[in-house]
């Protein structure tokens, strides 16, 4: 009998004590402890499946309407098969509501649905509704792809180079706005605010990526860089050596407006839908074209290691990097 409460457990000791209890299912072309779930459906293709929720009391920050909350719930569920290669075709969702709710608030949240899933080509197929005694949104993704182009965690090798989609620090700078009252001018707070109430998932990188044979690992980061990186050094058993701070222009102007730690902002604030990726020294070339052809570049942060710590090195001195955003913790 395991009495320790989850406070003291975090969500990955969690999940391993749940995997315990559960059988892996046979020549699955997706390891458990990936991004995704996916299903083998012959001819050499699978099913990808992927599950996320969203909480409002514990997810949904302050201003958020019910359509950001909605359409984030997809855009959620969506990166996670965009950093695999993989392009949704389905979306389902289930519904937890008080039932004091109003219709319109209802509404509102089927807009955002609809408008997530036919921003990334995508439908919504159905799903279910219950009473509840705060809004829970349980959603899942649904795509097919061909099994050998699936990138997973696991993969990176000693030399690979770490790369990611797109700068950070934005939704740590729009926390500290909305939850603890910092203050920005109007534009700057404006594009902060928006990274957290209407973020993007790079499915169209994520799927280029795939067509190009390049990456050797990859996640989406919407627990942070900094778990990122820790997750794909477990799952891929390398170190990282981290020499660029992948910073956004608006977070850097917004550290030195308020003298900030950059690095903070950069690897600790979570849900930034960004792909973390390692690439294969020589196909960095084939990386920087798939993403050009969707109008991205790619951003080389440093190496993957054959030693198992993840460290910042600023130009001065190394400094080991701790894990980051975790549930129940």
């Amino acid at each position: 009998m395991d009495l320790r409460i989850l406070g003291e457990v975090g969500e990955r000791n969690l999940i391993d004590v749940m995997m315990r209890h559960l059988t892996p299912m046979p020549k699955t072309p997706m390891p458990f402890w990936d991004d995704v779930s996916a299903v083998t459906i012959g001819r050499g293709r699978a099913a990808i499946l992927k599950a996320d929720m969203l909480v409002w009391k514990t997810d949904v920050p302050q201003g958020m309407t019910p359509f950001q909350a909605a359409r984030k719930a997809v855009v959620m569920n969506f990166s996670d098969l965009g950093s695999k290669g993989v392009q949704p075709a389905a979306f389902l969702v289930s519904l937890g509501l008080p039932r004091g709710l109003t219709v319109d608030f209802v509404e509102e949240m089927a807009r955002g649905f609809e408008a997530g899933a036919r921003e990334y080509d995508a439908y919504v197929v159905g799903g279910d509704t219950s009473e509840a005694g705060e809004v829970i949104i349980g959603g899942m993704a649904f795509g097919v792809a061909e099994e050998k182009a699936l990138m997973k965690r696991e993969g990176a090798r000693p030399g690979d180079i770490l790369a990611t989609t797109g700068g950070f620090g934005n939704t740590a700078a729009a926390f500290k706005i909305l939850l603890e009252g910092y203050e920005a001018p109007p534009e700057l707070r404006a594009s902060l605010v928006d990274s957290v109430y209407m973020p993007r998932a790079r499915v169209k990188e994520g799927t280029a990526l795939a067509r190009s044979g390049s990456i050797s690992a990859s996640m989406d980061s919407s627990d942070g860089l900094a778990m990122s990186l820790h997750d794909l050094s477990r799952s891929s058993d390398v170190g990282f050596r981290v020499e660029r701070l992948p910073a956004s222009p608006e977070a850097t102007r917004f550290a030195e407006m308020h003298g900030l730690d950059l690095s903070e902002l950069v690897f600790y604030g979570g849900e930034e839908y960004e792909l973390v990726l390692t690439v294969r020294p020589d196909a960095m070339n084939s990386a920087r074209a798939a993403l050009k052809e969707v109008g991205r570049e790619l951003i080389e942060l440093g190496r993957a290691t054959g030693e198992r710590r993840i460290v910042y090195y600023d130009g001065v001195e190394e400094k080991p990097l701790r894990s980051g955003y975790e549930h129940f913790k």
